[in-house]
């Protein structure tokens, strides 16, 4: 149950006016986020000198965001009675990761704002789903097939062909969840096996350049403001690094940054939204995955933009003005796996290399236990 109790604003709303009527909130509200992770920790640091407090649900005992938040509710995601008192604690709610269940969204909506909506997250949450909207925008991704059940896999991979990656449509990251199959003779009952038997979306490979992430906020006035593209490059399906400015030319960069912009509006976004996308040998962009929530090839704002993904992120929630998206250094976020005590050791004395731990006890293979931002001059 909450360790502290609602605090009233005593801010008069007479100061606190935005475009179209829009009120944020208010110095010491309370801003609620589902998820105790290391985005919800960095939401709540960047959050606190905004003068706002976060509490923190989660399931997780000494959570990474419980560490540095106000308050915190121990529970399970689906604990009715939990929710309602965190409702009733919070100003506003929003997450950290996106699967969380309808009904929980359902009950905290009844009770106070939740940023971003339900409508935001069902589409994250089903990578079929997620597909099929962004296909509807005109948005181009890469060809795919729905997989309902195994017979309907040999239909899928009659039409794909060989190689396509099989993915399950629910819960799938950092590689989890997904299976190659690289020629024809693919064993199809294997890769079915695979990936637990659920269902699935069947991808085709592509001629591929390069990966590029777009991370754009949306503040309830529908202000919107889009981030410097990062290239990010990946490591046994996990994410290495992330590299800004990225190497493709100002006019795909603009493009991509027009699609997040475009998908952030579609969706009637309030937060931030993460757009994966691939570029092609041929110069196309091909949206891949969202995520409605910081994500960690934004991690390199922290030290070389104006403003970092987490205080946009709780700007757009609390209803702020959006910080400004410049660029002020080139960088390379690279993640700490598993145990990371040699890197971020030696890194703590290396000039323009900036240590972000997250305050997990155990590491483990393939764990992400935090990031290191190098910095380095923008070229003129």
């Amino acid at each position: 149950m909450p360790t502290g109790p609602h605090r009233p604003n005593l801010w008069p709303l007479s100061r606190l006016t935005m475009s179209k009527h829009h009120t944020p909130l208010k110095p010491n509200a309370v801003i609620g986020i589902m998820g105790g992770g290391q985005l919800g920790r960095m939401a709540a640091l960047a959050a606190a000198p905004l003068g706002y407090r976060c509490h923190i649900f989660t399931p997780e005992a000494d959570s990474p965001a419980g560490q540095v938040s106000a308050h915190i509710t121990q529970a399970n995601y689906d604990d009715l009675e939990a929710l309602d008192a965190f409702a009733d604690a919070c100003d506003v709610v929003t997450f950290e990761f996106e699967n969380v269940p309808f009904e929980s969204v359902q009950r905290l909506a009844a009770k106070v704002p939740v940023r971003p909506g339900w409508d935001v997250l069902r589409v994250s949450q089903d990578r079929c789903v997620e597909k099929a909207f962004i296909n509807d925008q005109g948005i181009a991704t890469v060809p795919w097939r729905a997989v309902e059940d195994r017979v309907a896999l040999n239909k899928a991979f009659a039409e794909i062909g060989a190689p396509c990656v099989l993915k399950s449509v629910r819960l799938g990251y950092d590689g989890k969840g997904q299976t190659v199959l690289h020629d024809a003779n693919a064993d199809l009952d294997a890769a079915w096996a695979a990936i637990g038997g659920v269902p699935a979306v069947l991808e085709a490979f592509i001629d591929l350049k390069c990966e590029v992430s777009a991370i754009v906020a949306r503040n309830p006035a529908g202000e919107t403001a889009c981030f410097p593209i990062g290239e990010n490059h990946h490591a046994n399906h996990i994410l290495a690094e992330t590299v800004v400015p990225a190497t493709i030319s100002d006019g795909l960069a603009d493009h991509a940054r027009a699609i997040a912009i475009q998908m952030a509006d579609a969706l009637g976004l309030i937060g931030l939204l993460a757009v994966e996308m691939f570029v092609t040998t041929d110069g196309a962009i091909l949206v891949n995955e969202i995520a409605p929530r910081p994500h960690n090839s934004g991690h390199w704002t922290q030290d070389a933009c104006a403003t970092s993904q987490f205080e946009q992120f709780i700007r757009a929630v609390a209803g702020l003005p959006l910080g400004s998206v410049e660029q002020t250094f080139a960088v390379t976020m690279t993640n700490l796996l598993g145990d990371p005590v040699p890197e971020w050791y030696d890194a703590i004395a290396e000039p323009g290399a900036h240590v972000h731990l997250y305050g997990k006890a155990e590491s483990r293979v393939g764990r992400k236990m935090g990031h290191i931002n190098r910095v380095r001059p923008l070229k003129a």
